[in-house]
């Protein structure tokens, strides 16, 4: 539906080296948790907790080290899909980075996404997976147009990386995406999260050039001339965001 994005040539697979071929994924599981342990910081575990990730666990451990975890491990279905299914944050996040995207469903991104509960997860899901897909676009468009918080987060998440890698949008998607994020920067709802991340990929989409700056502000006009002061200082977010591209 929406293949305007034109994606570069697969550059992954290549380079992952190969940890225990015989292992079960039990057994990697298991010693992937015990690695968890060895690296866990208390801290950022207590802060993060406290901040209202509530994972049954939270090792609180850096993105870098978990990178460095994952480099040991052949990317596998099977075992990403697992490590999806706990309620780890460290599970989670090593699952974005061992799924391969040739196996990677449609239905199953939805199933992710559906899981997801808090906004780095989003965020790193959409940066390490996501914006991957041969489908990214096509299902970045229909997650925005869904009401559900996390999905409008992520859709928005991965076209924002989209953009940041250089893809443009035809017209008829440009108008799609330029409605769907002015609707989303002014929902009335509790939840700012799908507001901050179309404001994300706003101003991702008015560095391509300036035809899609100039799209992006006569779309986002009514913001800058409402009395919401909201809507003014996000107008003027992307004119700045302009003026530095």
């Amino acid at each position: 539906m929406h293949e305007a994005i034109q994606f570069p040539p697969s550059q992954g697979g290549a380079g992952w080296v190969s940890h225990i071929a015989l292992m079960t994924t039990h057994e990697t599981i298991k010693e992937i948790k015990a690695q968890f342990r060895l690296f866990m910081n208390g801290a950022v575990s207590q802060s993060m907790r406290e901040k209202g990730l509530d994972y049954k666990l939270n090792f609180g451990i850096e993105l870098p080290r978990l990178k460095e975890i994952s480099l040991k491990y052949e990317k596998n279905h099977s075992l990403a899909g697992e490590l999806w299914k706990e309620n780890i944050r460290e599970c989670k996040i090593l699952a974005t980075l061992l799924q391969p995207v040739e196996t990677f469903l449609p239905e199953i991104a939805d199933i992710w996404v559906e899981d997801i509960r808090h906004q780095e997860m989003a965020e790193i899901a959409s940066m390490n997976l996501f914006q991957h897909l041969p489908y990214a676009s096509t299902k970045a468009f229909q997650w925005i147009a869904d009401e559900r918080e996390f999905f409008q987060v992520c859709g928005f998440l991965t076209l924002a990386r989209l953009f940041m890698k250089g893809n443009y949008l035809n017209e008829r998607a440009e108008n799609e995406f330029l409605d769907q994020a002015v609707a989303a920067l002014t929902d009335e709802k509790e939840s700012h999260r799908p507001a901050q991340a179309a404001l994300t990929a706003l101003r991702m989409y008015v560095r391509l050039g300036k035809s899609q700056a100039q799209a992006t502000l006569k779309a986002t006009l009514t913001l800058g001339s409402c009395d919401n002061r909201h809507g003014v200082s996000i107008h003027q977010q992307l004119e700045e965001e302009i003026s530095y591209s």
